[in-house]
């Protein structure tokens, strides 16, 4: 043994040097990266790009880089490769920062912030479109094995408070990577575009992406300001009323079924609201449920209005708008 402690020292002092070159050193110095670049990649969509600062040293560590939003909306996360896609309003302007960092478990090490802008597009104030709000349906096609329903969409806004009279506006969306123009659009006692209406879409119901709307004009007096804005497929879709709502009543007993709504969503990603009532004494009753059918009693000498609407369950998304309530059902006795 006292042979070989000299030889066992000399190992642990190799893999003690050895674990040292493989940590961070506190001394490394981090540069920030290089040709920082902001592109517009598609409609509120950007990429943001950079390189790896050639002069900075190398210490076998794994460096890291920090991005920061600044504009439109503050944001901030972290990231190994050199590249990141961003979907963000760009009627604002945007910016960004990104630095080169390098973590441990007892700091942070961070270079200074290269930055890249991009101007907000030109246009005169008050000239671009105010109010802007969509929603979406779908329908069945029984005419596509592929794709069983199609979704459409339907956008309208104000005209611009100081926009010429002679205005006109534009409007495109963007879902994943298909961008399309309107062809149907209603317009106000001035000939101008308030409303657009795509009867059918590249959306998909049961998508994630977010839906990105952009309406720009042109004018021979002003430059129009163009206008865009995100969003959420959860928060727009109007969801279809339940179909073939039935209600029977037996004694005091009534007995409502349904089916699911027309949608993409199975038969299991639904919410539904029954409401029965009765108009000349004021009965109300509403009542939730998940499954396609309720049992009341009731007073057998009375005539109801029975109606259900659906929602899609939030097991199977973000909760979102209710349903139109079906056209009323009416039973029982009338006097």
């Amino acid at each position: 043994m006292i042979i070989m402690a000299p030889v066992l020292l000399i190992l642990l002092g190799a893999t003690e040097i050895l674990q040292a070159d493989l940590l961070p050193d506190d001394k490394i110095s981090l540069l920030p990266p290089v040709n920082f670049t902001i592109k517009v990649t598609g409609l509120a969509q950007v990429l943001l790009r950079w390189e790896p600062n050639p002069d900075q040293e190398q210490r076998n560590v794994n460096l890291e880089y920090q991005v920061k939003i600044n504009a439109p909306k503050e944001d901030d996360y972290e990231t190994r490769i050199t590249e990141s896609k961003c979907v963000t309003i760009l009627h604002k302007g945007f910016s960004a920062s990104v630095r080169t960092i390098l973590q441990n478990d007892h700091s942070l090490l961070a270079s200074s912030w290269a930055s890249a802008e991009l101007h907000a597009p030109s246009g005169s104030p008050g000239t671009s479109v105010v109010n802007l709000t969509c929603t979406t349906n779908t329908t069945a096609d029984n005419y596509s094995h592929l794709r069983p329903y199609q979704v459409s969409l339907h956008c309208t806004w104000l005209v611009g408070t100081d926009a010429p009279e002679d205005t006109q506006y534009f409007l495109y969306y963007r879902y994943g990577s298909w961008t399309e123009e309107c062809q149907e659009y209603s317009k106000d006692s001035m000939g101008r575009n308030i409303a657009c209406w795509f009867p059918r879409t590249f959306i998909h119901s049961r998508g994630r992406d977010w839906l990105a709307v952009l309406v720009n004009g042109s004018s021979k007096h002003s430059a129009i300001k163009p206008f865009d804005q995100l969003f959420t497929l959860h928060a727009i879709d109007q969801i279809n009323p339940p179909l073939n709502v039935t209600a029977e009543i037996e004694g005091t007993r009534l007995s409502i079924q349904w089916e699911k709504p027309v949608s993409a969503f199975p038969i299991h990603c639904f919410d539904y609201e029954v409401k029965i009532h009765n108009a000349r004494n004021g009965y109300l009753q509403i009542e939730k449920m998940m499954t396609n059918a309720f049992i009341s009693i009731i007073d057998d000498l009375s005539k109801y209005d029975v109606q259900v609407r659906a929602a899609v369950s939030s097991m199977c998304r973000e909760a979102g708008l209710w349903s139109e309530w079906s056209q009323p059902i009416y039973v029982g006795f009338s006097r």
